[in-house]
């Protein structure tokens, strides 16, 4: 297995003539949990759309430098995008099902892969709801609206529809932030229990979070990356001062 899942080397990204990202280098490790840290409009949220090209939908974007996934650029040409976002898979901040029954949120992205067989879609259904620590909780409930579901376990619902395709790296952006904490805590162990099968990429707000969760930290400040170090180093032994004044408190 690689060590490396992701590099990103000499990234700048733009909108328009503002520059959101500066010169970013960055190794995603396999099998290990990298946070993305930083006070509102730094850029890390920037940053983690840049990994499976999301920010392609922006008007005015444009992008510098070379992203690969296993070696391979993601930004040439005659990259298949919709290949590309099916191996590097997005959790958004907000639970987003669709408005439709549980087994069709999660059977969805298979169907649109031109699974038809029933049997199987119903073993990737339940596979996926397993992996996400949701089968026992709606098990009974599979053929009723996500929506009606709490939000915690929507979430859970959006993870378990994104592991039904099989992705390789697993993008998360701030994906408690919208929740209580109890279902934070579903959500933590989850990430912990998916990291043996998954590369994650989190972005979060929560200091404690990413505390928590990670393997390794990068600090972001003004769209560049300040540090980027093991999580325990970062907060317990950052090298630069802002890092310090950051998770201390003192400005973000």
């Amino acid at each position: 297995m690689k060590k490396n899942k992701m590099l990103v080397r000499d990234l700048n990204l733009y909108y328009m003539d503002f520059q959101a990202l500066k010169k970013i280098n960055l190794d995603i490790e396999t099998n290990r949990i990298t946070a993305l840290i930083g006070p509102s409009g730094c850029g890390k949220s920037t940053f983690l759309r840049v990994l499976n090209r999301m920010n392609d939908l922006i008007d005015g974007v444009r992008i510098e430098g070379s992203v690969f996934l296993d070696e391979e650029d993601i930004y040439r040409p005659e990259v298949d995008v919709v290949a590309l976002r099916k191996r590097v898979g997005m959790v958004f901040q907000r639970p987003n099902p669709f408005p439709m029954s549980v087994y069709d949120n999660v059977a969805y992205g298979p169907r649109v892969h031109g699974i038809r067989n029933k049997n199987r879609l119903d073993e990737i259904v339940e596979h996926s709801l397993r992996s996400a620590a949701l089968w026992d909780e709606i098990r009974d409930r599979l053929f009723k609206s996500a929506l009606g579901l709490s939000g915690g376990q929507q979430q859970r619902v959006c993870i378990a529809r994104l592991l039904a395709i099989e992705p390789e790296v697993v993008l998360m952006d701030e994906p408690s932030s919208a929740l209580d904490p109890i279902s934070t805590l579903k959500v933590e162990e989850l990430i912990q229990i998916l990291k043996q099968e998954y590369t994650i990429v989190i972005v979060t707000h929560n200091m404690q979070q990413a505390a928590r969760v990670s393997d390794l930290t990068a600090f972001f400040l003004n769209g560049e990356i300040v540090e980027f170090s093991i999580t325990d180093e970062i907060f317990t032994r950052p090298k630069d001062q802002r890092t310090e004044d950051y998770i201390t408190g003192r400005f973000g």
